[in-house]
């Protein structure tokens, strides 16, 4: 019995360990793309504005997630069709060698917009595979899985995002280290991309060495498949409903909370809170490795109490933490700005008629026309918050002191030293960055990325018939996660960007939660009780 019991393990491992190096690779990709933003946009994006071309790299990035409902379709399809193993085999494939690509790119300076454009046809081809590679990892864990420790098992995939961030914050500290910084901005930002080689060899090596899945070997030879997955995932009420409360009632609001807390949160800490680079991604690292073990937990627990009880408690938790979780990370980790802002608001007087959006996706406008825009623009790129009033006349006022706006060149000199009169900072002081307590606000964002991440593949299996399950799972994970997560970023910036309030960007992922936490506690089922393997 005893050896029984160890032989299951020891394939239990295997089979979550090969499954998971799929979703290593997404989050790999992922921060590596996160954490070269700066680089990229540089690089590929010359000749716009500088909040504009972190706004379109970010969009670059978003482009990938567009298209993952996409893959979904086509995979998820074949999923279901030819088996779990050999989807997910070719998917691995197609992600490694678009993020190999993306370090072969000539920049823009080189080939002028044919390099964005080829950036962005990498990420959708990336976009599109990554349609199918969670849901079959998900899938293939949890058709492996002993009933009752599906949370548990399938929660490991959960953990990945971990894995991924350290095998690329390892890579870019270490080039940075051994590089000069015009040697790694010049071309040593590629080797990452390019040494994700390796990661695919070894990835799809052992993935090879894996058997079907039990449950799809059960119905194939039980001639029980679909003949018409997607027909009879998406056109039958019967099934379309299921995919409608999984999007709406669980993932749109869990891909939010993960998205802000650990992304959102990595671009605010560096570009609003002027924190160096260095040092946010070293917190973020620390931060994920003391939280990735709450997946494991709330995993487990999903399997004791329930998957929607552990996912709504963690929606409703992210709905009222999130904003005094950012409100507190600022006094931690700019005290400065946080002080400034208080004692000496910033206030653009002008008439709201003449005030742009400061989004310029083709570097056609230079936003220096009127006092609005001129104003804006020259508080967008230097980081400090802002308010909106009307007046007829065009000036800014920060505190006490007051700035009139007659041209870009003037209201330029005048507000950085009145900025500094002021005390707000121009970078955060390092000496003040309260360490501790930037950890574990960080780790505190992660507490409901956790609950409503952890037993979500579980929940999303268990929610659908095995015949259609790939098909199923897939296309409401990656509308959620692809298209309400995946442009998280781009949305929540431009709204900062537009409105001067560097809390404006949480206004998105906190009405997406509130929207899912409603429809979750009315529409969605308890699932953990379920079996996998009938086909009702």
């Amino acid at each position: 019995m005893a050896q029984e019991a160890d032989r299951v393990s020891r394939a239990s491992v295997k089979v979550i360990a090969a499954s998971s190096l799929g979703t290593v690779f997404e989050w790999y990709d992922f921060y590596l793309y996160g954490l070269l933003a700066t680089n990229i946009s540089t690089q590929f994006f010359s000749g716009v504005n500088e909040t504009t071309a972190f706004i379109l790299a970010l969009a670059a990035f978003a482009a990938g997630f567009a298209v993952r409902p996409f893959g979904a379709l086509v995979f998820g399809r074949f999923g279901d069709l030819v088996g779990r193993k050999y989807t997910f085999l070719v998917t691995m494939g197609i992600m490694g060698a678009s993020t190999f690509a993306v370090g072969l790119l000539p920049s823009y300076a080189a080939i002028g917009v044919a390099a964005p454009l080829l950036l962005v046809a990498l990420r959708l081809l990336q976009g599109l595979a990554i349609g199918g590679e969670y849901g079959g990892a998900a899938i293939y864990v949890a058709e492996h899985a002993p009933e009752g420790r599906r949370g548990l098992h399938t929660s490991f995939i959960q953990t990945n995002s971990t894995a991924g961030l350290f095998a690329a914050l390892l890579l870019v500290i270490g080039l940075r280290a051994t590089m000069a910084p015009e040697t790694f901005a010049q071309w040593g930002w590629r080797l990452p991309f390019l040494l994700s080689a390796v990661l695919l060899a070894v990835s799809l090596w052992i993935r090879l060495q894996l058997a079907e899945s039990p449950v799809f070997r059960k119905i194939k030879e039980e001639g029980a498949t679909s003949a018409a997955p997607l027909s009879e995932a998406f056109g039958r009420w019967s099934n379309l409903r299921w995919g409608l409360v999984a999007l709406f009632g669980a993932v749109a609001g869990q891909a939010v909370i993960w998205y802000t807390a650990q992304f959102y949160a990595l671009f605010y800490l560096e570009r609003t809170l002027k924190v160096d680079a260095a040092t946010t991604n070293i917190l973020i690292a620390i931060a994920l490795a003391i939280g990735t073990p709450l997946y494991l937990l709330f995993g487990w627990l999903s399997d004791r109490i329930g998957r929607k009880t552990v996912i709504m408690a963690g929606m409703a938790l992210g709905v009222v933490t999130l904003h005094p979780l950012f409100s507190a990370l600022t006094a931690a980790a700019n005290p400065a700005l946080a002080e400034a802002s208080a004692r000496a608001p910033v206030t653009v007087m002008a008439d709201p008629a003449t005030c742009s959006v400061q989004f310029d996706p083709v570097g056609k406008k230079t936003f220096d026309k009127t006092p609005c825009d001129i104003a804006a623009a020259a508080l967008a790129k230097a980081g400090i918050p802002y308010r909106t009033e009307g007046s007829a006349n065009g000036f800014v006022t920060i505190g006490r002191q007051r700035i009139e706006v007659r041209d870009k060149a003037s209201f330029e000199a005048e507000l950085a030293p009145a900025l500094a009169r002021a005390g707000y900072p121009a970078k955060a002081d390092p000496a003040r960055l309260n360490i501790p307590l930037v950890i574990a606000l960080l780790v505190g964002l992660m507490v409901p990325v956790t609950m409503t991440y952890g037993p979500l593949a579980a929940l999303l299996v268990e929610l659908f018939p095995s015949r259609i399950r790939y098909s199923a799972l897939s296309l409401p994970y990656h509308i959620g996660n692809g298209w309400f997560g995946g442009f998280l970023p781009t949305i929540s910036f431009a709204t900062v960007a537009a409105t001067g309030n560097i809390y404006a960007g949480l206004w998105y992922p906190i009405g997406v939660a509130v929207m899912t936490l409603a429809i979750g506690l009315l529409f969605l089922p308890e699932t953990f009780r379920r079996t996998i393997h009938h086909e009702g």
